[in-house]
């Protein structure tokens, strides 16, 4: 099976659904291998799962692997369904929870300078903010935010806010509102904890949350200010950037389309722009492909952190329900069916379902979006892929 990551909680929109959809556009694939190789044929299988995801009911996917071969990039369907237009490589996107290695990765390199360690007491940072009903920031550790064992509840699994979020009466009301940080943490407060900190698993977007003003309070900048600083400036990622309360999407871009129901059925909304102040540091965050692609190879490769930070970032916990998946500080471990291990991240907000993976040495890795959030197997695509089956 394959975690949710998304922003979404019960009774909202990013379903399991399997939906057998009319067969779509064809392929608009396009490849820019440095050298002819085996590359050209070791994607036949990674563009056909895409193609299944159109048919299956997603109007477009844009998707770019690189490898020691070169940069290989596919599109297939639409980027937007009135107009016709395809989706291109260079698409912007929204990333929804792959935010939180960014996150993470902030935070790690916080502590390799001194600044803050991952034992810390939340309270120590936080005070008063991680408290009601049984939630107490004295008992729970930046490192338990980090990796989804600090028991905190995730407010995107408050009903209210699902109806006011992410079901259509609600989204196409609310759209636009600015909430901050403070707000989707008091609606976390507003529920019993899910679990004592450290004695099991849930992924919580409260988590990241209280992760961004963590760093916050440390550095006297915002999250984005610092993955800015950090990340986005030295990676030279220039499709990446935190929009804030921006609502629209930066071009090149397509549309992004929800059912904004609990059910892959009924009327489709085209849900492109919106406030992405309702994820916050949990997943506000717009890239493309390619950055995404150069972000993971770097993390994994170790440009990004010193050794122990890494190391400390890939040691993973169990996930109940998910033997082959393994959740780290913001990044996952994934075993495929054929042995291969790749590391990365999934993320879904309105409209829009991502997944970036990159092999242990970094030298290879994937990144792709669907801009329809009901349907379509990432998992098939990541398969396909990284175990190289037609």
């Amino acid at each position: 099976m394959r975690v949710r990551t998304t922003l979404v909680g019960a009774t909202a929109l990013l379903v399991a659904a399997a939906l057998a959809g009319p067969a779509a556009a064809a392929d608009g694939g396009t490849r820019t291998a440095t050298a002819p190789t085996a590359s050209t044929d070791g994607h036949a299988g990674t563009r056909r799962a895409l193609q299944e995801a159109v048919r299956a009911g997603v109007p477009g996917v844009t998707a770019t692997a690189k490898d020691t071969h070169g940069t290989w990039s596919t599109t297939a369907g639409v980027g937007d369904v009135r107009t016709g237009a395809p989706r291109t490589a260079a698409d912007r996107y929204r990333v929804g929870s792959i935010t939180k290695t960014f996150v993470s990765t902030v935070l790690l390199q916080m502590e390799a300078e001194g600044r803050i360690s991952l034992d810390d007491s939340v309270e120590k940072w936080l005070p008063g903010v991680v408290h009601g009903h049984g939630h107490d920031g004295r008992h729970v550790t930046v490192r338990q935010l980090l990796n989804h064992t600090s028991g905190i509840y995730n407010y995107t699994a408050d009903e209210d806010f699902g109806r006011t979020y992410f079901l259509a009466d609600g989204f196409l009301r609310h759209r636009y509102d600015t909430l901050t940080p403070r707000d989707l943490v008091a609606v976390a407060m507003k529920h019993a904890p899910d679990f004592a900190p450290g004695t099991s698993w849930n992924y919580s977007n409260t988590n990241y949350v209280l992760a961004g003003m963590v760093i916050q309070k440390v550095t006297g900048h915002s999250y984005a200010t610092e993955i800015d600083r950090r990340i986005i400036g030295p990676l030279h990622l220039r499709a990446t950037s935190l929009p804030g309360t921006r609502v629209t999407v930066p071009r090149p871009s397509g549309r992004a389309y929800s059912k904004l129901a609990g059910t892959a059925t009924g009327p489709t909304y085209d849900v492109t722009t919106l406030n992405p102040s309702l994820a916050s540091s949990a997943g506000e965050m717009i890239s493309d492909s390619a950055d995404l692609d150069r972000f993971y190879g770097a993390l994994l490769r170790g440009r990004l952190l010193p050794p122990r930070q890494l190391k400390e970032m890939r040691t993973t916990v169990k996930i109940d329900g998910a033997p082959d998946i393994r959740y780290g500080l913001g990044l996952m471990d994934t075993r495929l069916s054929c042995g291969v291990h790749v590391w990365g991240h999934d993320g879904g907000i309105h409209g829009s379902t991502s997944s970036a993976v990159t092999t242990a040495d970094g030298r290879h890795s994937l990144a792709f979006n669907f801009n329809g959030d009901w349907t379509g197997d990432h998992g098939a695509v990541i398969e396909k892929e990284f175990c190289n089956t037609l």
